[in-house]
């Protein structure tokens, strides 16, 4: 099977954000998509589609146009979460993200109306009803078909560094599951799902498909739910292993985190060199303890099985991107992982709202429904218990960067 790659002429960005629904009287998930996509009109003429469907009644994807920066993708999504949010508020909802919304039972939602969601359902069963979940996906273009396998397959390192940097599910109808991102976890049930294969190249990926469309596996490379995969139509590698994140600050973050990745590993490849692919086993352990340990995680850093701190792998790969971000013109976005460690993770934040609010939930809602709409609190001071007891249900942010109250609302023993 010949499967045509797009190269792109640049390392362009383009943003895939999953938003949930929220009533904001229950603070329940609400079905409303329909109703919301049938009213958002776009203004001007338009390349790309503002937003769309998405599994469940209460998701509405918002998507960028090709973009040569990520400011310019932020800038994008903010248009685009605005009108969507203006719709929202009128029917009494709200916009949140998360990788799984802390207290909604999946049984009570509504799946969208579409033959694709429907085929979904009668091949994976209760495998994909229960895939209330949501993402980020960031899509960078790669200038060479002959590219794509060694980049997505380089990748793979750096899925414990992404995963634990946005990691933001660990509620799951209402309990602490004790992982950092129980969403990946409920992901990987599809057999499509997961890590990828590392592959020799794109001959070997077109094969791969030829076996999987023939035998009616699958319709369409849209139904390959990798974690990092090649997108052939969009001429991009697509990451999507991050949990879904809560704030525009952090969408930047993993963007150019994303961007300045590719982009290095798409020199180095001009340079000569010959990307490592690392060993399958390792990948999915590190996989393993950023879902469970988040951004406490030590990981398998080299081939001799030394153990690290995934904050100290994080904080290393921004500082050897630096240079790449200047020349990308998204060093300031690369510089908010740098505020995501101070302030911690969407689910350590999460954690600190629920310990300081009793174990309500329904305050880490409120908490993530102000990030949308506020971003990112500053990094100083920390908020208190007492404020947080105080503020939960009215306008707070869910902003600390003490642990030990994320620890005291966690079951989580120490991690290795």
């Amino acid at each position: 099977m010949r499967i045509e790659f797009n190269a792109s002429e640049r390392c362009s960005v383009g943003v895939e954000w999953e938003l949930q629904l929220v009533d904001l009287e229950s603070r329940q998930l609400a079905s409303a998509a329909s109703q919301l996509l049938g009213e958002i009109r776009p203004e001007g003429e338009l390349d790309h589609p503002l937003a769309k469907h998405e599994l469940l009644e209460s998701t509405i994807e918002v998507i960028t146009g090709i973009c040569s920066t990520v400011a310019e993708a932020q800038a994008d999504l903010a248009g685009t979460v605005a009108v969507v949010a203006e719709h929202a508020a009128a029917r009494g909802l709200g916009l949140m993200c998360s990788g799984t919304h802390p207290i909604t039972d999946w049984t009570t939602q509504t799946i969208s109306p579409s033959p694709r969601y429907a085929r979904l359902i009668e091949d994976n069963q209760w495998l994909a009803r229960q895939l209330q979940i949501f993402g980020v996906h960031v899509h960078v273009g790669v200038r060479s078909v002959d590219k794509v396998i060694p980049i997505v397959n380089a990748l793979t390192a750096y899925v414990p560094h992404f995963l634990a940097l946005s990691a933001s599910s660990p509620y799951w109808i209402g309990e602490d599951t004790g992982l950092a991102s129980v969403r990946c976890k409920i992901f990987e049930g599809l057999h499509t799902a997961g890590l990828p294969y590392a592959l020799t190249g794109w001959a070997q990926f077109e094969h791969y498909m030829e076996t999987m469309i023939t035998t009616r596996t699958i319709e369409s490379v849209r139904e390959v739910w990798w974690d990092i995969r090649p997108h052939p139509t969009f001429g991009t590698v697509e990451l999507r292993i991050c949990d879904g994140l809560p704030t525009l600050d952090e969408i930047g973050a993993v963007a150019a985190l994303s961007q300045c990745l590719v982009e290095r590993l798409d020199r180095e490849l001009d340079q000569g060199r010959v990307l490592p692919t690392p060993e399958p086993w390792v990948v999915k352990e590190n996989k393993w303890r950023a879902a469970r340990y988040g951004l406490d995680a030590g990981i398998i850093i080299d081939e001799h099985g030394s153990v690290g701190p995934v904050r100290t792998a994080i904080t290393d790969l921004v500082d050897e991107l630096a240079p790449i971000a200047r020349s990308l013109g998204c060093e300031t976005e690369l510089e908010s992982v740098r505020r995501i460690l101070d302030l911690g993770a969407s689910y350590q934040r999460q954690r600190a709202v629920a310990a300081a609010s009793g174990g309500d939930l329904s305050a880490v809602v409120d908490s993530l429904l102000a990030e949308m709409r506020d971003g990112l609190p500053p990094a100083d001071p920390p908020l208190t218990a007492a404020d947080h007891g105080a503020a939960s249900r009215l306008n707070t942010s869910g902003s600390t960067r003490t642990q030990t109250a994320s620890a005291r609302a966690s079951s989580a023993v120490s991690p290795p």
